[in-house]
């Protein structure tokens, strides 16, 4: 990983010529969100605030829900591109030829978590500066330098930022309406319209197969109370009933979270609220579950990955199978519905161990509270993994594909990585046809058994747990794209 490289002086490549070799009265810069879980894109609106402070004429696209709208991309003079996670960074890679040829004058940049991870597949595409950590400073220095006609300064640099900077209230108004975005659906079958927002950015911990880590180092930065609430309370005036915080971990700081989560419920007493908690700190700050209940809370998410304590050691998740049972009852206990997530498919993967977390998704009643995708995902392991530091990690894996956007590998047991594909493939098709969940389990339930050579137990009459609030997105960042997100642009 690079960190506060010096920018190069030579120019740079844009899509096809440079941008800003003459003088402009505007200067027009695209902000595109690729995918950003079905959310109305936090990163992206705090980049615009920041943007339209600097006196950039700022549009933004969001391809989740927009087209690269031939209008907006041809008068552009630079273009960034958010890339928060490995989904979006998937689908930029396939849109970056449509937006070159849209935009043949614009510098283009990237920016986010897998931007420097990707820094030579980007460069190869045309993208020039690549921005992580806390980007905004250097968007706009970059912008600066351009309309300035300076392009070459900032043009091809690579910067990782991990200083604290100022955050201002996201400036949403160039986004769809927040309406179009995904939105709660609680177990009645009544939804919600939700907002989306952070009140920390990074995370202090440092698993191994986490794609913060690479770039955060075990840092994280807490949005000041105030632009958490104004921009909570800007939402609320666009229609959200139910906010999503999308901090990789809401109790980094506890004390930061409760403020917010008590004065967000002191203004806004109907409102609710969802977030993603680590096993670990459930359990470490079980006496808080109640107040964050009190408050609205409707349900939490937990990155479990594993119920085998072996592999959970080799993610260094610092939490056992133990700790997750114990973290179930103490959530439940507290009124609040767990939605645990999986890394269901990796090298150490058996056909034991998967049907082993169908198991347990079954005696702890969990099955409706899992999307079926997470009982699909493979695990990634991008660029600058931590998981490369694990001894003869290596030899499971083969050179770094830029396809994939990590090392490939495959499990020793062939049956594995065949079960994977099926499951995958059958969750899309479910997800496409409205399938409950349940019914997309019980699918899944006989694949697996069937691979394994097993005759699979009947679950019928079985308590496999009740619904639980969710979002309507059923995507998660690490999971591959479907062919739809990868042509809708």
């Amino acid at each position: 990983m690079l960190e506060d490289s010096r920018p190069h002086t030579d120019q740079g490549h844009a899509c096809c010529g440079t941008a800003a070799s003459t003088a402009k009265q505007a200067f027009k810069l695209v902000l595109i969100n690729p995918y950003e879980l079905g959310r109305q894109p936090f990163a992206l609106a705090e980049a615009a605030a920041w943007l339209k402070r600097a006196a950039c004429e700022v549009q933004c696209l969001d391809l989740a829900l927009q087209k690269l709208e031939p209008a907006v991309l041809a008068g552009a003079d630079a273009i960034a591109i958010y890339l928060g996670m490995h989904t979006a960074t998937r689908i930029a890679l396939e849109a970056l030829p449509r937006i070159c040829q849209l935009a043949p004058r614009a510098q283009l940049a990237a920016f986010g978590l897998y931007a420097p991870m990707n820094e030579a597949l980007l460069r190869g595409l045309g993208v020039g500066a690549i921005f992580g950590g806390e980007s905004e400073p250097d968007l706009v220095d970059w912008a600066s330098t351009l309309r300035a006609g300076h392009g070459a300064t900032l043009q091809q640099a690579t910067i990782v930022r991990h200083d604290k900077i100022e955050f201002l209230t996201p400036d949403r108004s160039d986004l769809p309406q927040l309406t179009r975005y995904a939105h709660l659906v609680l177990p009645d079958g009544t939804t919600r319209v939700a907002g989306f927002v952070d009140s920390t950015r990074g995370c202090k911990h440092l698993c191994r197969h986490c794609p913060v880590v690479p770039v955060y180092e075990g840092k994280f930065r807490v949005v000041p109370q105030t632009v958490v609430l104004a921009d909570i309370a800007q939402q609320i005036e666009a229609g959200a009933r139910h906010i999503s915080f999308g901090d990789h971990d809401f109790f980094n700081g506890p004390t930061h979270a409760l403020n917010v989560v008590r004065e967000l419920h002191r203004r806004y007493p109907e409102m609710t609220y969802d977030a993603t908690i680590k096993i670990q700190h459930l359990i470490d700050h079980a006496a808080l579950l109640p107040e964050l209940k009190r408050t609205g809370c409707l349900f939490l998410i937990a990155a479990v990955e594993s119920v085998d304590d072996r592999v959970l050691e080799h993610l260094a998740k610092h939490h056992t199978r133990a700790d997750f049972y114990r973290a179930v009852a103490l959530v439940r206990a507290a009124g609040i519905a767990l939605a645990p997530t999986w890394v269901a498919f990796h090298p150490w993967s058996t056909l034991e161990s998967y049907l082993d977390l169908l198991a347990s998704l079954v005696e702890l009643r969990l099955v409706e509270a899992v999307p079926p995708v997470q009982l699909s995902i493979r695990l990634l392991v991008p660029a600058g993994s931590k998981l490369l530091e694990l001894p003869d990690f290596n030899q499971l894996i083969g050179a770094f594909d830029q396809k994939l956007l990590g090392y490939p590998w495959r499990n020793p047991d062939p049956r594995i990585d065949t079960l994977q594909r099926d499951i995958q493939s059958y969750v899309a098709q479910a997800e496409k046809a409205g399938t409950p969940r349940r019914e997309t389990f019980e699918h899944i339930w006989r694949l697996a058994h069937a691979a394994a050579g097993k005759p699979a137990p009947s679950l019928a009459g079985r308590d496999l747990g009740q619904p639980i609030p969710h979002m309507s997105e059923p995507w998660y960042c690490c999971a591959e794209p479907t062919e739809a997100q990868l042509e809708g642009f």
